[in-house]
C-alpha cells in the first residue's frame, strides 16, 4: 500500500479522485488551501485509489495520509 501525504498543514479545497479511480505518478489528487494559496498534492507512484482520508473542508496536519493506493 502506498500513501500520499500533505506536505504541510491546511484545509482540504478540493478532492480530484475517488475510491477505485486509477492515477498516474504525478496527478494532482486533492488540492489543500493554506494561506490563500493553493496547494497541489500529487501522487508519487502510480496506483488505484483504496481509500481517501479527508473530505473538502477538513483540516490536515503536516504529514497526514490523506489517500491510499495499492
Amino acid at each position: 500500500m502506498k500513501e500520499i501525504t500533505a506536505s504541510m498543514a491546511g484545509t482540504v479545497w478540493q478532492v480530484l479522485v475517488s475510491e477505485g479511480d486509477e492515477v498516474t505518478a504525478g496527478q494532482t489528487v486533492i488540492i489543500l488551501e493554506s494561506m490563500k494559496m493553493e496547494i497541489p498534492v500529487d501522487a508519487a507512484d502510480a496506483g488505484t485509489v483504496e481509500s481517501i482520508k479527508f473530505a473538502s473542508g477538513d483540516f490536515v496536519n503536516e504529514g497526514d495520509v490523506l489517500v491510499t493506493l495499492k
